[in-house]
């Protein structure tokens, strides 16, 4: 397993910008797929965005699509998550996640991750 670190959560206003970035501890993970995560008070773990190993393929939750982009720089083995026009229901605990494969023909879950961060808090005031 990878040991991953997110960083960049906090609290905005409604319609500013965050950019999340994840590291791994110890390990490079050019070779793996990663994603965003985030879950909410008292609802499931929600997957958000996924990039391949080279970036040259990206998914996105729906409603995220236009206004989230992952992105990743393997030479820096970080990947990030910058949302932008963040809205209320942005809100909740961000993570990072990295699995073994490219998924194609179905949705993202969590079980298809092996490794997760801790987690960041970002909260969208309105």
């Amino acid at each position: 397993q990878v040991q991953l670190v997110e960083s960049g959560g906090g609290l905005v206003q409604a319609g500013a910008s965050l950019r999340l970035s994840c590291a791994p501890s110890g390990r490079t993970f050019s070779r793996y797929t990663m994603g965003w995560f985030r879950q909410a008070p008292g609802k499931e773990r929600e997957f958000v965005a996924a990039i391949n190993w080279s970036g040259s393929s990206t998914d996105y939750l729906v409603s995220v699509k236009g206004r989230f982009t992952i992105s990743r720089d393997n030479a820096k083995n970080t990947i990030y998550l910058q949302m932008d026009s963040l809205k209320p229901e942005d809100t909740a605990v961000y993570y990072c996640a990295a699995s073994n494969y490219w998924l194609s023909g179905r949705a993202w879950s969590a079980a298809d991750f092996g490794s997760w961060g801790q987690g960041t808090q970002v909260t969208v005031s309105s």
